[in-house]
């Protein structure tokens, strides 16, 4: 379907639109630095210009990384770190259990083990703790002999928790990069750089971003207190850098600036094999060439997430901060199984929710979708948020009820915040716990106040929208014919790698392509044989497609030619490298 404005509307109901091009800005990048047109045109379109194109497409680390001074508490944290280790205090850290929280505390294990320093770590039960610090759990580490603990990737709204852990004689560092509000915890150091009084430009660093410069920050002043010698060597931080490209991509973080040259140099480190933990999860995945942030973000994140979603919460710190490489390997093989658990309860909690939403009588009054049900396991309410906001493309939470406790997860889209929303939510006393980013938030409450919370967020999410309206649409780079798809093209789009968020995959219209075959595997996704104009053929597939509109189109539609919106991919299978094409979303073109 075409609109006026010639636009293409989807089976999804979304709109295509092409992005602008800067035909001048590619014709000049092609000619300064010698790149092919698709390149420059796409680099074009993302404004990228002349003087910013040589850090775009190799990203170094050396030129992006700040002094970790810059941030606020970074000195006084790496001074009581520093007279730690030298004192030989025991130091303890305390994880989120999600991948940037495995990520980070693996880093901060993995170095203070260098330095001479082991810790205690600790990574709470969801079920049985839930998210963030809690006082038990710090009391008893300051019982085993901690002195100092470092939160990692929690601890900003952790407030009753942090007030019992100092006066129990624990020091408290708080290393954390969710939504804060104008009170912080009451800790011996609060780094964040979304403090509400913190001038950081850094303010999209996952915990694993803001951990590692925490590392880089105590390197330098033991470094300068003449803590290392030749029986005692300095660590090798860059070698760090697979930890966190592993966290900045599976919590979402925009890949741009110092996150993309983190992404960049730590896919790098990864493909050496250096983390015994990495290498094996790799392994387990059946992945047979070296990981790119597809990889870390839907193949090995998810693993590594398993532990803390329906297994051991600890399992995913473990495995990423083992040197043991059949330790590496057992654990692997657990996360494996664990994950393929979590795929079934997913399923399941997935269908109970479409099945709620799709029969309430009433939306709420905005653009929020909400689902909450009685026994839904709570480690799988994250990704059933996700999945719900891409069918609905909508901001979207999913609460678990069990006795007189709720818990949510909640995903966003572009352009409307709900860790604000859930944090005013919980300033305004609906939540007892709350706090999240732009992307993602979690909560809990009592379940009488469900109904409240719902209207709440969606009024909030309103406010934020205005007078706008929410678009859902597919931005494309550019059209192609099923014979333009090539090994070549896609070598040449790599150039433009790591891509993610704030920094997708180039989106191409495949223009006229006919639909040969197509059919249901593996979990709901749907393969298709694309037939074009000029005889060529090529690989398809949509994923977990196979119960919404698009997958029914496709599937219905053999012998039909479509417009299909998607990316490309190499395609490696039993010996045979071709491309793929992935699809996203169709038009069908009516017959003449």
């Amino acid at each position: 379907m075409t609109a006026a404005d010639g636009a293409l509307w989807s089976v999804l109901g979304r709109r295509w639109c092409l992005r602008e091009s800067d035909d001048r800005l590619a014709q000049a990048l092609t000619q300064r630095h010698d790149l092919p047109d698709v390149v420059a045109r796409l680099m074009a379109m993302r404004g990228i210009g002349l003087d910013a194109a040589p850090a775009f497409l190799a990203p170094r680390l050396r030129e992006q990384l700040p002094d970790p001074s810059h941030l606020i508490d970074m000195d006084r944290a790496v001074a009581r770190l520093a007279a730690a280790v030298a004192d030989g205090e025991t130091v303890a850290v305390f994880g989120d259990y999600d991948v940037d929280g495995a990520t980070s505390s693996a880093l901060l294990r993995r170095y203070l083990e260098a330095v001479g320093c082991p810790p205690l770590v600790y990574i709470p039960d969801r079920l049985a703790e839930g998210y963030g610090p809690n006082a038990p759990a710090l009391l008893e580490l300051r019982a085993q002999g901690a002195s100092v603990c470092v939160c990692v990737d929690c601890g900003m709204t952790a407030f009753a928790p942090l007030e019992a852990a100092r006066a129990g004689g624990l020091d408290v560092i708080v290393v954390d990069h969710h939504a804060a509000g104008d009170r912080l915890p009451d800790a011996l150091a609060v780094i964040n750089p979304k403090r509400a009084d913190e001038t950081s430009p850094h303010t999209d660093l996952a915990a694993v971003g803001v951990t590692f410069l925490l590392a880089v920050g105590l390197n330098r002043a033991l470094r300068a207190a003449g803590w290392f010698s030749e029986d005692r060597p300095e660590p090798d931080l860059m070698a760090l850098l697979d930890l966190v490209a592993l966290g900045t991509v599976c919590d979402v973080m925009p890949l741009t600036g110092l996150n993309r040259a983190f992404v960049a140099q730590g896919l790098r480190v990864m493909a050496r094999r250096g983390n015994a933990g990495l290498a094996a999860l790799a392994d387990v995945a059946g992945l047979k060439e070296p990981p790119g942030a597809f990889h870390l973000g839907y193949v090995m994140g998810p693993r590594v997430n398993a532990g803390g979603r329906v297994g051991e919460a600890p399992m995913g710190m473990r495995l990423l901060s083992t040197a043991d490489a059949d330790e590496a390997r057992r654990l692997a093989e657990a996360l494996d199984g664990f994950n393929m658990d979590r795929r079934e309860i997913e399923a399941q909690v997935l269908m109970e929710a479409i099945e709620q939403v799709e029969g309430q009588a009433a939306p709420a009054d905005g653009p929020l979708v909400l689902a909450a049900g009685d026994g839904w396991h709570p480690g799988v309410i994250g990704i059933v948020a996700s999945r719900l906001r891409e069918r609905y493309d909508l901001p979207a939470c999913v609460v678990a009820i069990e006795a007189n406790q709720a818990k949510g997860s909640g995903r966003s889209v572009p352009g409307l915040d709900l860790g604000a929303a859930v944090l005013a939510a919980r300033e305004a006393g609906l939540l007892t716990l709350g706090g999240g980013h732009a992307m993602a938030a979690g909560f809990s409450l009592h379940p009488e106040g469900i109904g409240a919370l719902r209207a709440f967020l969606a009024g909030h999410l309103a406010d934020q929208l205005g007078d706008g309206t929410l678009d859902p649409r597919v931005d494309l780079d550019g059209a192609l014919g099923v014979e333009g798809v090539t090994l070549d093209l896609i070598a040449h789009l790599e150039r433009l790698a790591p891509f993610g968020s704030g920094h997708p995959e180039p989106c191409f219209m495949l223009t006229d392509a006919r639909v040969l075959f197509a059919d249901v595997v593996g979990m709901g996704h749907v393969r298709c044989r694309l037939g074009g104009r000029g005889g060529g053929q090529l690989k398809a597939i949509a994923f977990k497609a196979a119960d919404n509109d698009l997958g029914q189109a496709l599937l219905t539609g053999q012998g039909r030619t479509m417009h299909l919106a998607g990316t490309l991919r190499v395609d490696r299978w039993q010996g045979r490298t071709q491309p793929q094409f992935i699809i996203e979303d169709a038009v069908t073109v009516l017959s003449p």
